[in-house]
């Protein structure tokens, strides 16, 4: 991911891709003009990449022009296009376009003007990027290197106010960044609460391994037949299979403001595992937050619990300082792991519901 002037973009078109696509303009357009010199009228500034490259795979006799044209100011279209740089001698000629971008056409519909004009005596017109949610003109595009999404893209010749046409790749404007952290508290810190909390004030997706767990047991799904089989044969259920329900279950979310990772990583094979699956889509994890409350609050919470709960692991003194005591060995590897990268955030866990969501949140608002 990188950041130009204030936005962020994420990779799109890797330089294989277009070149690719290219060279297949290029051969299509030999196999029309065999037999003819065409004019290639590169459109600037943007077309200055595609240009250079067409022209290297092509190896017919051509010409090389260029117009200037302009439609944009940032990363919105203005609908209005001035030339900058008149076409000259070219009556008579046949001329291919070479545009680095058709999105509205605007600047298409003023270069046809030009051209009728100019009295050419053939014209085409080529883009090696091509919005076709976002093109409603009458004039058909005769060679498209790849059909895009409608989505602001930089690199190549394209760029956000002057800057990004210099990449060698095409990098995708990146969407409204979405929250995901994960986040820890060792029994009776109340982490269930907050989580429900926080869930409903940013419109978070809360993931819970244990009840993902629960879901694919319970209904047989082939991730959840293969936990099954660890499981009542007395091992452990591998990273790559609870990996897989998560993945599984954010890949059915794809419409989330961001998400709650709750009892996952809890090493850090599965915080890799976490990263690499999160980084494909262009994201990553925004912070581990841990709630942190004294071992003996702790175990007075839970001694209070376990008078309603019905639980016998709140009921039990020995068994609560043993489970406290393994949350704090699996989290304190995975503090090290995230502060590492500057994700580490201790918030302190004691005093009312209310003062802990309010400091939960002074960190997630400053994410």
């Amino acid at each position: 991911m990188i950041k130009i002037h204030d936005l962020f973009f994420k990779p799109f078109i890797s330089q294989q891709q277009i070149a690719e696509a290219v060279k297949k303009i290029a051969q299509q357009i030999e196999k029309d003009y065999q037999d003819k010199t065409p004019v290639f009228l590169g459109v600037l500034n943007g077309a200055f990449a595609f240009v250079a490259a067409l022209s290297k795979e092509y190896s017919g006799d051509c010409e090389i022009e260029f117009t200037k044209l302009s439609s944009y100011i940032g990363t919105q279209s203005t609908k209005e296009v001035q030339s900058l740089i008149g076409v000259e001698n070219l009556k008579g000629r046949d001329v291919i376009v070479l545009e680095d971008i058709v999105d509205t056409g605007h600047t298409l519909t003023k270069i046809i003007e030009i051209l009728k004009e100019e009295q050419v005596a053939s014209f085409k017109i080529a883009t090696l990027f091509y919005k076709p949610e976002a093109y409603h003109q009458a004039h058909t595009l005769d060679y498209v290197g790849m059909e895009i999404p409608n989505k602001f893209i930089v690199g190549f010749g394209l760029d956000y106010d002057g800057l990004g046409r210099n990449l060698p790749e095409v990098y995708q404007l990146k969407d409204k960044e979405m929250i995901k952290i994960v986040l820890f508290g060792p029994p009776g810190a109340g982490k269930g609460t907050q989580a429900t909390i926080l869930k409903e004030k940013y419109d978070l997706m809360h993931l819970s391994t244990g009840d993902i767990f629960r879901y694919h047991m319970k209904n047989d799904t082939p991730l959840g037949m293969e936990a099954k089989s660890y499981i009542e044969s007395g091992r452990l259920v591998p990273d790559k299979v609870t990996v897989g329900m998560l993945k599984d279950e954010v890949n059915k979310q794809k419409e989330a403001n961001g998400f709650i990772f709750d009892g996952f990583p809890r090493t850090e094979v599965q915080a890799d595992a976490l990263k690499d699956f999160l980084a494909e889509k262009g994201e990553e994890v925004n912070a581990m937050i841990a709630l942190e409350v004294s071992d003996e609050i702790l175990v007075k919470r839970l001694l209070e619990r376990g008078k309603t709960s019905g639980r016998k692991d709140d009921a039990n003194e020995k068994v609560i300082r043993k489970r406290i005591k393994i949350y704090h060995d699996e989290t304190s590897i995975l503090k090290s792991y995230y502060q590492k990268k500057g994700k580490y955030y201790g918030v302190n866990g004691e005093g009312s519901i209310e003062e802990i969501t309010a400091r939960l949140s002074e960190v997630i608002d400053q994410l």
